[in-house]
């Protein structure tokens, strides 16, 4: 039997998610592992780095030893350094200007992390992080309570530790032998340099999780910013659309005109804005997702959808509930 209209789009909007955490979590297993696999990493003993298992040169020993000339070593930092790195920017900065941030929301491992630990601050404090300035209102999407416990402490300062130290070796093994990481951790035999680092490393990634997850992610993270940069110069790039005719529906989303929408991004945006208030949007649709769900029993379905080109530039968004006056 086929779902009513209002309830597929819910289910659509679920397997969204689902698969957006599916892509997450590869791609965070794929940071961890890819320097065990010599997939992408430079050796700091070696000299040279590996990309894909082969071992990657700029071809310089021979120019040191007098075997080229200066115009071929020239060449082999052109084509072995700047072009591929260009390429590779090209391509990353492509996708960017189409879809906006997609990298942040559905494949960097940080995000990961900053949502992870914002859901579990969420648990412990009704806020996802120290620095939001009032409790969440107390409902799910669903209209259901959302309750708090502080003993959810319990699990985030572990949590982002955990992380911190995690993330803390991977960096490590990114610049020398993963084989030798990892046994001297199994062996409890790190050199001094190497326990200097990670203990270094797994401070400050502590802090960072802990006080200023979202907050490096909007104003700190090159990456981030140059996807940003380039998604606002394209007017027909995707971004998250609003049925400001049908804004009435969007003031009984939940009781005492609260906005699921609001609640639900991890970047601390208002989602029905404009673009030029949604600079860094990461893509996630958790908007989307809630939306669908506090619409459920409406019959034209939600009001938040993914738009694109003539869509993007007539986007109407920018009403919020009880600072604007339904006409």
């Amino acid at each position: 039997m086929a779902l009513p209209a209002d309830r597929s789009a819910t289910a659509m909007k679920d397997a969204l998610q689902r698969k957006r955490l599916a892509f997450q979590a590869g791609f965070f297993v794929l940071f961890l592992l890819a320097p065990v696999f010599n997939l992408f990493r430079y050796d700091l003993n070696a000299g040279h780095a590996w990309i894909l298992g082969l071992e990657w040169r700029l071809g310089l020993d021979d120019f040191l030893v007098g075997n080229i000339g200066a115009g071929e070593a020239a060449a082999n930092v052109l084509l072995r350094l700047f072009l591929p790195l260009l390429g590779g920017a090209a391509v990353f900065l492509l996708v960017a200007r189409r879809w906006g941030r997609l990298y942040c929301g559905w494949l960097c491992p940080h995000f990961s992390v900053v949502e992870a630990i914002n859901g579990l601050m969420l648990r412990a404090s009704g806020k996802p992080s120290l620095w939001e300035k009032e409790i969440l209102p107390p409902w799910l999407p669903d209209g259901q309570p959302r309750r708090h416990d502080w003993r959810w402490w319990l699990l985030v300062v572990p949590a982002a530790v955990g992380f911190a130290f995690c993330w803390a070796v991977a960096f490590l093994t990114y610049l020398l032998p993963p084989a030798e990481i990892y046994g001297n951790l199994w062996q409890a035999s790190l050199t001094r340099n190497q326990t200097i680092f990670i203990t270094a490393g797994t401070i400050a990634l502590s802090i960072e999780f802990l006080f200023a997850r979202h907050l490096f992610c909007r104003y700190a993270c090159a990456v981030g910013l140059f996807q940003s940069l380039v998604w606002m110069g394209n007017r027909d790039g995707m971004v998250v659309g609003f049925e400001r005719k049908r804004g009435a529906a969007c003031t009984q989303c939940l009781p005492e005109r609260a906005s699921a929408c609001d609640m639900v991004c991890p970047m601390r945006l208002n989602p029905r804005n404009i673009k030029r208030h949604m600079f860094t949007c990461t893509q996630c649709g958790q908007c989307l997702s809630a939306c669908a769900e506090t619409q459920a029993e409406t019959p034209d379905g939600a009001l938040l959808h993914w738009v694109r080109d003539a869509q993007a530039r007539s986007n109407e968004a920018g009403f919020r509930p009880g600072k604007e006056e339904i006409r």
